[in-house]
């Protein structure tokens, strides 16, 4: 699907849904869920495009234990495909070694943010001051 395209689907699905609302009595809470609704159908038309079937299979199961790290990836593959270095569908393997590579950068960020602390051996006890009497 082009850029052309994606824009009249969503067109079309806020139209929609603004009547929806309109016939409901529309407050900011409908407009809001509207707009989250448009966004989520936005995102799910580009992952559909950029991921093959089996690597969208695992992005739902990583969304299933755990949905930050799904969002996370999600947002990295779309800004991938917006700036053009998408070049074919994401497959499975493809989306594991992203995976990896944000798991190791996480690793690595914690390792910076590691506080170690090294505790002297034979420093003095109350338990020496017995032992002279």
């Amino acid at each position: 699907m082009a850029d052309a395209e994606l824009e009249e689907i969503r067109r079309a699905r806020l139209a929609q849904l603004q009547q929806q609302g309109n016939s409901q009595g529309s407050g900011q809470n409908s407009q809001d869920e509207q707009r989250k609704q448009v966004e989520a159908e936005r995102r799910s038309a580009i992952l559909n495009q950029i991921l093959d079937p089996a690597a969208a299979d695992r992005l739902g199961r990583i969304r299933l234990v755990k949905e930050s790290r799904a969002v996370d990836i999600e947002n990295r593959l779309i800004m991938l495909a917006q700036t053009g270095q998408l070049r074919q569908k994401v497959t499975e393997e493809q989306l594991k070694d992203l995976l990896n590579a944000i798991a190791e950068n996480q690793r690595k960020e914690e390792e910076e943010h590691k506080i170690v602390i090294n505790r002297r051996k034979g420093g003095w006890d109350d338990d020496d001051d017995l032992l002279d009497l």
